[in-house]
């Protein structure tokens, strides 16, 4: 299968995507604390932490020919994770976030939920 949209690619793209907003989260910390209405930026930089090492582990598992299934069930699980916990965040309010805040955690969440089904689908296509 050779589409925009196949394992390898969505792969690269959750991961890039991912390591991006890692590195942005962690550079600025601050303005992002500032966006969700919070006083600490330190939350942001262990998001950010995460997702960089995240990306690293989305990178290598799309660097691998054919990619390992284990892997990439994994990566997909902890997408799946990721979704739910921004939707349990936004419905049950359990810190205070600004309107712009909850709106960038929903959006980040689709983005997700999109790598997830992506993923999902290009793991049954090499199956």
């Amino acid at each position: 299968m050779n589409t925009l949209f196949n394992l390898r690619n969505v792969l690269f793209l959750n991961g890039i995507s991912s390591g991006a907003t890692g590195a942005l989260l962690t550079i600025f910390a601050g303005t992002f604390a500032s966006w969700f209405g919070v006083t600490t930026p330190a939350p942001f930089v262990e998001v950010g932490l995460f997702l960089v090492a995240f990306a690293a582990l989305v990178i290598v598992t799309a660097l691998r020919q054919p990619p390992l299934p284990g892997l990439v069930r994994l990566i997909i699980a902890l997408d799946v994770a990721w979704v739910l916990i921004s939707i349990l965040v936004v419905a049950l309010q359990p810190f205070t976030l600004s309107l712009v805040g909850n709106l960038l955690i929903l959006g980040v969440a689709a983005w997700v939920a999109a790598m997830a089904g992506l993923q999902r689908r290009g793991l049954r296509r090499v199956a």
